[in-house]
């Protein structure tokens, strides 16, 4: 399947839906990750606190090896933990994560969670900043941020983010998030992007489009992802759920199924105590 790009504000391009790789580890890392690329993911998502950067890294390295294929046509990105946002620490790690993953650049690195409270964020973004110009990084952006904390880190250094990688699923749809990041220009990333095990599949809004277009619920809810504009990063170790999940390009929901899916969006609807203004993450 080819999968569209979608262009950021760094000028650079990263697929349209990508594969998360939390909480593969070891083999089934390695079987999962092969698998995903088989079907066509281009775009693989990981993180220092996923523990699995070696075994993403490899399994690319061994994909690529026996498939011809150049590095270039994969999108890894990778994210910084809480206890690493001093500045010196965020520089040593990106370098660590360069090394784990096996590449000479990595592709894109996010700042994981803002952690307010220790509020070294700004640190930690500088430093982003930092490993970009030092070719490091490819692509700089944030997870978890909210308007206040992309305003804050814009102020400080005058460098936008690429990406914002959020919760975002139709018992939240975070709407206003959304705004925030279309107004600078930053790309919504959709984690959890199906709503895991609270995933939605049986509510009308969803089982009724999904009949309608003969795909499966989650095909529906991801390409409601894909309509609002955001980049969902679904994860599934299983082939043929892979396959379907990245299958969202040939058909169209209509305004009016749109706006039922989004209709579901819940003012608790978060899947635990995820709120970035006061969640801690190290």
């Amino acid at each position: 399947m080819t999968t569209p790009e979608r262009t950021l504000n760094d000028g650079h391009q990263i697929p349209g839906i990508g594969f998360g790789t939390y909480p593969l580890k070891e083999d089934e890392a390695h079987a999962a990750i092969t698998s995903a690329l088989d079907v066509g993911y281009r775009l693989l998502d990981s993180a220092v606190n996923y523990g699995n950067e070696a075994e993403v890294g490899k399994a690319a390295r061994d994909w690529l090896s026996a498939n011809g294929v150049d590095a270039s046509e994969l999108t890894i990105q990778t994210k910084l933990p809480g206890r690493h946002h001093d500045y010196d620490s965020a520089l040593a790690s990106g370098l660590e994560s360069r090394e784990r993953l096996g590449v000479d650049r990595i592709d894109v690195l996010l700042i994981h969670w803002p952690n307010p409270i220790t509020n070294k964020f700004r640190e930690a973004w500088r430093a982003l900043v930092e490993l970009q110009h030092r070719d490091v990084v490819r692509t700089i952006g944030v997870s978890n941020f909210t308007a206040d904390h992309l305003e804050a880190i814009v102020d400080d250094t005058g460098v936008t983010p690429a990406i914002n990688q959020i919760e975002l699923h139709p018992y939240f749809i975070q709407e206003d998030m959304r705004a925030t990041n279309a107004e600078r220009g930053i790309l919504t990333q959709s984690w959890s992007p199906l709503g895991k095990r609270q995933a939605p599949f049986g509510e009308p809004a969803v089982a009724d489009a999904a009949a309608a277009h003969g795909v499966t619920p989650a095909q529906a809810i991801l390409r409601w992802q894909v309509q609002l504009g955001n980049v969902p990063l679904p994860k599934s170790a299983t082939a043929e759920r892979q396959a379907t999940n990245l299958d969202v390009f040939g058909f169209e929901l209509t305004e009016a199924q749109m706006a039922a899916i989004s209709a579901l969006t819940r003012a608790d609807g978060r899947l635990f105590d995820g709120d970035p203004a006061t969640h801690e993450e190290m």
